[in-house]
């Protein structure tokens, strides 16, 4: 049967479609870019809002006899199975996110006419994570996600992860390490680690951090020749990763580290647990002992309570620190959240404005820098080509893809996607930066 795939949300939901891709290719079944199985996320009101939309269009598409079956997985359908069903009866199956690998027998059973009814199979979130599983990847060739751990135990008031994806479960180290070489094998030389934490990697199967381990027995792997780690929690950040990173080269000088906000009093309401002056001291520490690290974070504007000193103090703490790369989220009341019931709700239109004046800020902050980089070289590995502006796109090391900006490079020469390649930056665009090879 032709099957196609809608992939919505994060990197971890791209890892489960990529396994998903490959259980049904292996079964015989003709992947197409119709869409026919949705991938859903529902971490926070947009993203729920996406995933709803691309339901309700698809599902017009069974009406007007153009699609035969409508399969939703993922987080939406984990937390909203039944309203699903209920509101949107072209659905004729639900995988929840401890249930996807049973997509190929569910769709064959449709096939089959062996299902009269809506399959639903949502199973206790916090099940053995689903590994294992050869991935049909939808990344560029050189680059891949390796999902490390699924859930999170930090239950910070705001977020709803643990409801959706259970505890906190590592993935055994000798499948991640089997994974990363099939990986290998198929051309990825960028292996990008993700979870919803990944610092912690490990705690759960072998009682202490093995991140460290994790990496360099990845680093091991021939033809792995980039880390990158995404999801780092500050407080859970060790002496010993920080040595590693300065001492593996595959290990990128990159890291991303939500910190969410800078003022102690929002930050204990977050439940989160580190405070303003030990994230300044981190954030030292890091910029100390490795010079050229590229420090990636998010924050939440607006969160119930968060007064004009509190956002006054966010706004102080991004000018000292000056982040080469931040996210700026408005707070999203999820259902199910400490943070939802909160008093001291602020205005949407309030969480707005102090998202977009932060932005504002890192938009000086980060052209800035950016200018600043005119003539240092780089090694930047080419993303493609883009053939009515004749220049080349390339990610360094400080740019995680989809996320962070680009290097566009101009050059008579050919170059292969996946290629790495030394630069010297000519000048920036923005977010973006202006380079040509050296030896041009």
């Amino acid at each position: 049967m032709k099957v196609a795939f809608i992939s919505l949300g994060c990197d971890k939901n791209t890892v489960d479609t990529e396994m998903m891709l490959g259980m049904l290719n292996e079964a015989g079944h003709e992947l197409v870019y119709d869409e026919e199985i949705i991938n859903t996320c529902a971490f926070i009101l947009d993203a729920k809002q996406e995933s709803i939309d691309n339901i309700l269009r698809v599902a017009k598409l069974k009406t007007e006899g153009s699609l035969r079956f409508l399969i939703v997985t993922g987080c939406l359908g984990q937390r909203y199975a039944d309203d699903i069903l209920s509101l949107i009866p072209e659905v004729d199956a639900i995988l929840g996110i401890s249930s996807f690998d049973r997509v190929t027998e569910v769709l064959n059973e449709l096939i089959e006419g062996r299902q009269d009814k809506t399959v639903t199979l949502c199973d206790p979130i916090d099940n053995k994570p689903i590994y294992g599983h050869k991935r049909l990847l939808t990344t560029p060739i050189h680059y891949a996600y390796l999902k490390i751990a699924e859930g999170c135990d930090k239950r910070c008031t705001y977020c709803i992860i643990p409801k959706l994806r259970g505890r906190y479960r590592s993935i055994p180290m000798g499948a991640l390490i089997d994974e990363a070489k099939d990986l290998a094998d198929k051309g990825v030389k960028e292996l990008i680690l993700v979870a919803q934490e990944t610092t912690l990697y490990g705690t759960d199967l072998y009682g202490k951090k093995e991140l460290v381990s994790l990496i360099k027995g990845l680093a091991a792997i021939e033809g792995i020749e980039h880390i990158r780690l995404l999801y780092c929690y500050p407080e859970e950040i060790t002496d010993e990763l920080i040595q590693l990173m300065i001492s593996e080269p595959k290990l990128c000088h990159y890291i991303d580290m939500p910190i969410q906000h800078a003022s102690d009093n929002i930050l204990k309401r977050m439940g989160r647990k580190t405070d303003e002056s030990s994230l300044r001291a981190l954030i030292g520490r890091l910029r100390e002992e490795i010079p050229d690290i590229c420090i990636r974070t998010t924050l939440i504007t607006g969160f119930p309570g968060e007064s004009v000193a509190d956002f006054r103090r966010l706004k102080a703490f991004v000018k000292d620190m000056r982040f080469q790369r931040l996210g700026v989220f408005a707070f999203s009341a999820e259902e199910g959240t400490a943070a939802a019931g909160m008093k001291h709700q602020i205005p949407v239109l309030l969480r707005n404005a102090r998202r977009n004046a932060i932005m504002k800020l890192q938009q000086k902050i980060v052209f800035e820098t950016n200018e600043a980089m005119t003539g240092r070289e780089l090694y930047v590995t080419v993303q493609g080509y883009i053939p009515k502006d004749g220049v080349y796109m390339a990610r360094s090391y400080m740019d995680a893809p989809d996320v962070d900006g680009m290097v566009f490079i101009e050059s008579d020469r050919e170059y292969m996607s996946g290629e790495d390649i030394r630069v010297r930056v000519t000048g920036a665009a923005g977010y973006d930066l202006m380079a040509v090879p050296v030896d041009d």
